[in-house]
């Protein structure tokens, strides 16, 4: 069971909480129905997300016996064996389309296009430069917009916009990562993508979404339609966290040398922690102010 869990990597889960974006931004947080529904389709992308960590830890068995850190991994290390673990994303995949079936027919699209293109990008396009970020990138917004199909909610542009900055950002920092475990190790020369990277062209990359997401999050905040929703301009206030965040991030990324997880990266530090919690109590303060006042 311990393989299983680690197999199907529950940590990562919380890449989908992007869902419920849409969910909060919409104003809907604290209506009948809407927090449910949303929970449901947050529950078919763990499953589906999970499906595609088992299928890509199949496809990269090899590749992860040389890697110093992926060869622990349940497949690679021989714990689980391939149609053991082929099994395994059968089942999940099948709880998945039994729980998605309830729900709405654009939701059900967003789906599997998340799971065509992660099982694309496992076998083949993780393996282009550029187009390997991007792809990650696709799947973040791919979340944002489920979330918003599947409660039947318009989502703002500036929304996906932002959405791509960040989960550009991210994967870009992964790659950076990635690239500096295969320069500290002599045991493998890591994926074939990586020899197409260096350093400083990653750092520029890293530069570019930094700055494109705290833009567009500080545009979104102040843009005519958000401020016509929420009946309010603070929402720009929030920016002072996002920037922080970044800014936290890039140094536990280039300073602390810490693996090539964004999700460990961000899950690992207290700081940040506090700071994404921060940000979203200032969100939820602002946002529904009038709804906390009728509580209280």
């Amino acid at each position: 069971m311990k393989s299983i869990l680690t197999l199907i990597r529950p940590r990562q889960w919380v890449k989908n909480l992007f869902l419920f974006a849409p969910l909060i931004f919409s104003k809907h947080l604290f209506e009948e129905g809407f927090l449910a529904t949303e929970a449901l389709g947050f529950v078919v992308f763990c499953l589906l997300s999970s499906t595609v960590y088992v299928i890509n830890d199949i496809a990269d068995r090899e590749a992860d016996k040389l890697h110093p850190v992926k060869r622990s991994r349940p497949i690679a290390s021989g714990h689980i064996s391939p149609r053991r673990g082929l099994g395994i994303a059968l089942v999940l995949f099948s709880w998945a389309a039994a729980i998605g079936i309830f729900l709405n027919g654009p939701f059900q699209i967003a789906a599997l296009l998340y799971l065509v293109l992660n099982v694309l990008y496992s076998v083949l396009l993780k393996h282009v430069i550029l187009v390997d970020v991007f792809v990650i990138a696709a799947g973040f917004m791919l979340r944002v917009l489920a979330g918003a199909f599947v409660i039947q909610v318009e989502v703002s542009h500036w929304l996906v916009l932002c959405t791509l900055f960040v989960s550009l950002f991210l994967a870009v920092s992964k790659r950076r990562g990635e690239l500096f475990l295969v320069q500290q190790s002599n045991e493998t020369a890591g994926r074939e993508v990586l020899r197409e990277y260096d350093v400083a062209f990653i750092d520029q990359m890293i530069t570019i979404t930094a700055s494109g997401m705290a833009i567009s999050y500080a545009l979104y905040t102040v843009a005519e339609r958000t401020v016509m929703i929420f009946k309010t301009e603070n929402l720009i206030f929030t920016t002072v966290f996002v920037l922080f965040g970044i800014f936290r991030y890039l140094y536990l990324v280039k300073k602390k040398k810490t693996d090539d997880n964004p999700t460990l990266i961000l899950l690992g530090d207290s700081v940040m922690m506090m700071n994404i919690a921060a940000w979203f109590v200032s969100c939820i303060v602002i946002i529904y102010s009038a709804e906390l006042k009728s509580l209280f």
